[in-house]
């Protein structure tokens, strides 16, 4: 009668592990646009003649920065208000001192960056260029696809100013021309990947300096978020956003003029910090920002949105203003940026960023020993336990034993 409960017991445990191996197995819900940007509408994204295009990038098993993160649709704490209606496909709203994010929606959906790509850019050349340095633009960057600054081939600016016109007036001429100085597009496309994949952003790939479509050119609001809150820390970045006005010097045939910041948060919005605006036909409108008020920073991520009815500046706000009231609230976040694994030397900050990223860990990198393992042990050592009790119970019915 023992050995037939024990033997049951045995049963009874591997019933219930069955359950839990195939919850562990279960495959994360897909959302729209998981794997690639909706289909372009024009053919700014046809590769050369003879170049494949690029395979999209692998989708990790489980969503970075949290189980909520993979969730479909819009995400906010249990019991908050619902947030404010967009046009936006994906956002997110993040806690730019703790990396927490308060709400989202769609938060890896990928979508194409447009100029919001320029914040990734602008890292690259705070850590590879000094603010000082010249830099003498070519009749190839002061030629390119507008939106532009209006830089002269053959004159002289500062990385320092161009920085500022990069981020304050979206110049793709400024793009080019940090590229060139950069060693060339290619090279810099491959150090913006670089570095985004060194901030655990596994959405993200540039395929221009600029954000203007290209071939394989993939974001998330979640990425950009990450993006953004690693931006933020940097005091050049920090700078140039906030500047409502800069003066760009006369160059030869051209005479001096400003070029005013082109964020219409920045001095309407209370404890507006800056941000970037962007939009291609692709892209449609994105746009990235930040603010602080009562002690508390909120910055919020809208991809794919459109203009109309409500501005995307104006949704913007309203997210903003939402995000405000869940930081007052203390409402549980949804989920947490990543932690970079940029260390101090190659991002070339005064801040301390280096650390280690869990990245790897929330993109599903799995325990070596596995979940199968643990099971297989745990049933061996039920199994090894009752027969030990089993043999005990025949020794005492059998009296003592020679040897």
């Amino acid at each position: 009668m023992r050995r037939g409960f024990l033997l049951s017991l045995v049963l009874v445990v591997l019933s219930g592990l069955v359950p839990f191996a195939g919850t562990a197995a279960a495959a994360p819900a897909v959302c729209p646009d998981a794997v690639v940007p909706p289909p372009p509408v024009d053919t700014s994204e046809q590769p050369p003649p003879g170049v494949a295009s690029p395979a999209p990038l692998p989708v990790p098993k489980a969503a970075v920065g949290g189980a909520r993160m993979g969730e479909c649709g819009v995400v906010y704490p249990s019991g908050a208000a619902v947030p404010p209606d967009t046009t936006a496909a994906s956002w997110v709203l993040q806690d730019l001192e703790t990396g927490e994010v308060l709400a989202a929606k769609n938060p890896h959906a990928r979508q194409r960056p447009a100029s919001l790509i320029k914040t990734l850019l602008a890292l690259v050349v705070i850590r590879d260029l000094k603010p000082d340095q010249v830099i003498v633009p070519t009749v190839e960057d002061a030629s390119q696809e507008c939106t532009c600054v209006g830089l002269v081939a053959g004159g002289r600016y500062t990385v320092d100013l161009l920085l500022h016109g990069l981020l304050m007036h979206s110049g793709n001429d400024v793009a080019h021309a940090f590229a060139t100085a950069l060693g060339g597009v290619p090279a810099t496309v491959g150090k913006m990947n670089e570095l985004a994949a060194e901030l655990g952003a596994t959405d993200t790939r540039a395929a221009t300096p600029s954000g203007l479509d290209g071939p394989g050119m993939s974001a998330s609001a979640y990425d950009m978020s990450l993006i953004f809150n690693y931006a933020m820390k940097q005091p050049e970045f920090a700078d140039s956003i906030a500047t409502r006005a800069v003066q760009i010097p006369a160059q030869p045939g051209k005479p001096a003029f400003s070029i005013v910041n082109d964020n219409k948060l920045l001095g309407t919005y209370n404890g507006f910090l800056g941000g970037k605006t962007g939009f291609t036909d692709d892209a449609r409108h994105t746009y990235v920002g930040g603010a602080e008020q009562n002690g508390r920073r909120v910055a919020v991520v809208l991809m794919r949105a459109e203009n109309r009815p409500t501005p995307v500046v104006n949704q913007a706000k309203a997210l903003l203003d939402y995000g405000f009231a869940l930081a007052r609230s203390n409402a549980s976040p949804v989920g947490h940026l990543v932690s970079p694994v940029v260390s101090e030397e190659t991002a070339g900050s005064t801040s301390d960023v280096a650390g280690v990223s869990d990245a790897g860990a929330a993109a599903g990198e799995k325990d070596p020993f596995g979940v199968t393992g643990w099971i297989l042990t745990l049933v061996v050592a039920v199994i090894i336990v009752a027969g030990f009790v089993i043999g005990h119970h025949r020794k005492k019915g059998q009296g003592p034993q020679a040897y």
